[in-house]
């Protein structure tokens, strides 16, 4: 597979750092940005890049050359004139005929390409969006959709959002069928997202890759030395999927929000004081935070699905503006007693999901590639603690509605 990476970017908004290279040729622990690419990209057996360069050019060609020297194969586009986000995918018409990447060149990231393209191939997608939730939401980009990871719609941050929403953010990383390439008929200036994603997007022929590895832009002072800071503590590699993953699964009732009952409507939620401060602890450290919760007020026709979603994208919504975010929610929907009115029967049954079951830990042990044995379970009953002891992992009981516990406890963890 070739790989794209787009790397003519002025990128202004890190003159304070550096204004002599253009901006994938900023160092960053040590290391230009695009030699970190191109050797994450050769890690994954992708050996054929094709660099799109511009503003000052000719530091990248005369640094990497023909990419010999770095175990891969380079090649050039130089657009004279700036084409946005997607002009120049016109000359790569008579050099594609196959899937391909495309890479900005001012993201740092560590990731499994095996994953990702596999991904792309199994859902025959004509583009698929490498996607992760952030630590801003609110004034990002964000995609909705359904549960087939097929994209629905891209919600732009300029939006007025009165709504709750899903932290789910398009992260600059794409796996494209060549077949793309035949509907860019000029040579122009094009948005990627506006005039190439959003037609396919309402053709349904777009996908969201949803990972937890590490993906972030270097294109702010303030990122970059937060990025600087991930590379020294080894945050960054340790994120790929080709490693095994640490995890503190949390319970959500009485551990996230405050337990008044059952929550069976958005407006009954509300986060604990302060639980986004135990969750950010856990957003900066190689840990994962995944949310495992029954939920059985679906069996017993309280709630519907599509009101549990809305009651998730609330807790989503609150904790990313205050800049904390989880990495997946997993829920059992089932109840195995009858006799509640409105009941749905489908679901009540005895299933292999419902805590103290693991049935919900395994589906994200096998998306997260998670060590159970380094792994966490917390939350405010006896049941967690025996889910947690039943995966093999490690159980902490805490008081219900205390995040200073929660924080207390996870301070902990990640001293050890």
């Amino acid at each position: 597979m070739i790989a794209v990476i787009m790397a003519g970017g002025k990128g202004t908004r890190l003159s304070t750092i550096s204004k002599s290279v253009p901006k994938p040729m900023v160092s960053i622990g040590g290391m230009p940005i695009l030699e970190r690419q191109i050797n994450n990209l050769k890690d994954f057996g992708i050996k054929d890049i094709i660099i799109v360069v511009g503003f000052l050019g000719n530091v990248i060609k005369d640094y990497f050359k023909d990419g010999i020297d770095f175990g891969v194969n380079i090649s050039y586009i130089t657009e004279a004139n700036p084409l946005g986000s997607g002009g120049s995918l016109y000359y790569l018409k008579e050099r594609i005929n196959d899937d391909f990447l495309l890479i900005f060149g001012d993201i740092v990231f560590s990731i499994d390409f095996n994953r990702f393209i596999n991904f792309h191939k199994e859902n025959k997608a004509k583009i698929s969006l490498f996607a992760h939730p952030n630590s801003h939401p609110y004034d990002s980009d964000l995609l909705s959709v359904n549960s087939n990871n097929q994209v629905i719609r891209l919600d732009s941050k300029t939006n007025t959002r009165n709504y709750y929403y899903k932290n789910l953010v398009n992260a600059g990383l794409y796996v494209i069928s060549s077949d793309v390439l035949t509907t860019i008929t000029d040579l122009r200036k094009r948005d990627l997202e506006k005039d190439i994603i959003l037609p396919l997007i309402d053709r349904k022929e777009v996908y969201a890759y949803q990972s937890s590895e590490y993906v972030r832009d270097a294109g702010t002072p303030d990122r970059y030395y937060s990025i600087n800071q991930d590379i020294l503590n080894g945050i960054v590699e340790k994120r790929n999927l080709k490693n095994k993953q640490k995890c503190i699964f949390l319970d959500r009732d009485g551990t996230i929000n405050l337990y008044k009952g059952f929550v069976t409507e958005a407006n009954q939620f509300e986060l604990i004081p302060n639980v986004e401060e135990a969750i950010k602890l856990i957003n900066n450290s190689e840990y994962l935070a995944i949310v495992i919760t029954n939920q059985p007020v679906i069996a017993r026709g309280e709630t519907s699905f599509e009101e549990l979603n809305n009651i998730h994208n609330k807790m989503e919504t609150l904790l990313g503006e205050k800049g904390a975010y989880l990495n997946a929610i997993y829920f059992c929907p089932h109840h195995p007693d009858k006799g509640f009115p409105g009941e749905v029967r489908e679901l009540k049954i005895i299933c292999d999901c419902r805590k103290p079951k693991i049935g919900l830990l395994l589906k994200a042990q096998k998306r997260f590639n998670i060590d159970f044995s380094k792994s966490y379970f917390i939350g405010d009953s006896d049941i967690d603690v025996k889910t947690g002891n039943n995966a093999g992992c490690h159980s902490i009981k805490i008081n219900t509605d205390s995040s200073l516990e929660l924080i207390s406890n996870i301070k902990a963890i990640l001293n050890k």
